[in-house]
């Protein structure tokens, strides 16, 4: 398997092959060894649209029996122009047909005496990771998809014809997946969607069982069931949301950050903030209410970190709108920003936008918009400087010459792969990723956190 692209996609890569291991297949290491090779492309821009071409080539030249699934899969004809012999095409979470084309290209040979066949729930085409399922994460994080596809008609986005409308999981099948996991040594949940706000609009919120009690199927009712988890020790894992448009109702998870029930953190697509921009994005013009919920947010949760990510040199921007942009984050003073030079994506209406911005305008924008969030984001860590933070352990090096042992972890303000990190020194050997530690911070850069654990 090569699984490409974001998160969503690691989790449809993580269900099919869960389901294929219980249909009695096994993971070769190499293209060498393999009957057959799965790709699991991404769509979302040209540039990740020829990584994924790369990869097939690669997978064709290497082995030559390939089964191409994921976003890109809606553009079946462009694939098979370029690799005419590929064995079959499936689209995003397609795994009935992704299965069934594995099965016709190696067909299993089950016994019904070795063999377990996964159990659907609810009607859904899933075998959790935490049902003995296969996880591509480490063992002590993992995602927790709510839901498929997106009602926006973003213009610079393709997400809806890749993924279709909002499709949400039913929320006692969520939860429960969510217990297994921490049952089995998950100590982060991260909360992924295309829009985990809109979370249970596409079943009007329904109601369902959980623990003798009912919730509906919404972000809220979701938020707070999730920080109600215990594992075996009675510890909680840390929730992490990530994907969060900032509707209304978004103010009500603050609190629960606040009672240590959910991990102070939000991860918001705000993409710009110049109201000129946002309208020819079509996104939700209300830079300055955010500013104002940004200031009560914190009021209530001062910990709360922010993460978002814009998009510089969109059509028609000016340098007046860039300007307008690099105030409001002044303002914001958000804790993580990933920024991004506009690329056209086939199919997006943002191509037929007129007052298209030059190359080197927008890596000159790129370059600024990065030097400002990153003067932010040194001066927010410098001020953590002599606190305690809790921290996540990732992963413990080997012993130096001296014997010493270091260590890499992560602070509540830090998703994994995305975010900064905590580099810890002189720790004990015994550590192991997973283990939730209190840290001295004792310095700090543009992005990272260094220390010690905390003594008792």
């Amino acid at each position: 398997m090569v699984s490409l692209g974001c998160p969503k996609a690691l989790v449809d890569s993580e269900r099919i092959l869960t389901r294929l291991r219980a249909d009695g297949y096994t993971m070769s290491p190499d293209y060498a060894g393999a009957d057959v090779v799965l790709v699991n492309t991404c769509g979302f821009l040209d540039s990740a649209k020829e990584e994924s071409l790369a990869a097939i080539g690669e997978a064709m030249a290497e082995n030559g029996r390939v089964i191409v699934t994921g976003c890109m899969g809606n553009e079946a004809d462009a694939i098979r122009a370029r690799f005419p012999d590929v064995l079959a095409i499936t689209g995003a979470h397609q795994y009935e047909d992704v299965v069934g084309a594995v099965h016709d290209a190696a067909p299993p040979e089950l016994s019904p005496y070795v063999d377990l066949i996964p159990q659907a729930r609810g009607g859904e085409f899933t075998t959790d990771s935490a049902d003995g399922g296969i996880k591509l994460t480490p063992r002590h994080y993992g995602y927790l998809k709510i839901s498929e596809g997106c009602n926006h008609a973003c213009s610079f986005c393709i997400i809806p014809s890749l993924r279709g409308k909002l499709a949400s999981r039913r929320i006692d099948a969520v939860l429960r997946e969510a217990e297994k996991l921490v049952q089995a040594g998950t100590r982060e949940l991260l909360v992924i969607s295309q829009d985990t706000s809109a979370y249970g609009v596409d079943v009007r919120h329904e109601e369902r069982t959980w623990k003798d009690h009912a919730v509906r199927t919404h972000m809220t009712d979701l938020a707070r069931e999730l920080g109600q988890l215990t594992d075996a020790s009675g510890q909680r894992p840390w929730v992490r949301l990530h994907y969060v448009y900032p509707y209304p109702h978004v103010d009500q998870v603050i609190p629960l950050m606040a009672e240590g029930l959910i991990t102070p953190y939000l991860d918001i697509p705000f993409q710009h903030a110049a109201p000129s921009v946002l309208k020819s994005m079509k996104r939700p013009a209300n830079e300055a209410k955010v500013l104002d919920r940004l200031r009560s947010w914190r009021e209530i949760c001062p910990d709360i970190a922010i993460r978002s990510s814009f998009v510089v040199g969109f059509p028609g921007e000016t340098e007046a709108d860039f300007e307008y942009l690099l105030d409001w984050l002044d303002e914001a003073q958000l804790d993580r920003v990933g920024a991004f030079r506009f690329e056209p994506v086939e199919g997006a209406a943002a191509n037929d936008l007129p007052g298209a911005v030059p190359e080197e305008v927008k890596e000159e924008r790129y370059a600024r918009i990065m030097e400002k969030t990153a003067a932010i984001s040194a001066a927010k860590l410098q001020a953590k400087i002599g606190r305690v933070l809790p921290v996540i352990i990732d992963e413990v090096g080997a012993p130096d010459e001296d014997g010493d042992v270091g260590a890499t972890g992560r602070s509540q303000a830090d998703a994994p792969e995305i975010d900064g990190a905590v580099y810890l020194r002189d720790v004990d050997p015994n550590l192991a990723p997973g283990d939730i530690v209190a840290v001295h911070i004792e310095d700090a850069d543009e992005h990272d956190l260094f220390g010690a654990i905390a003594q008792a």
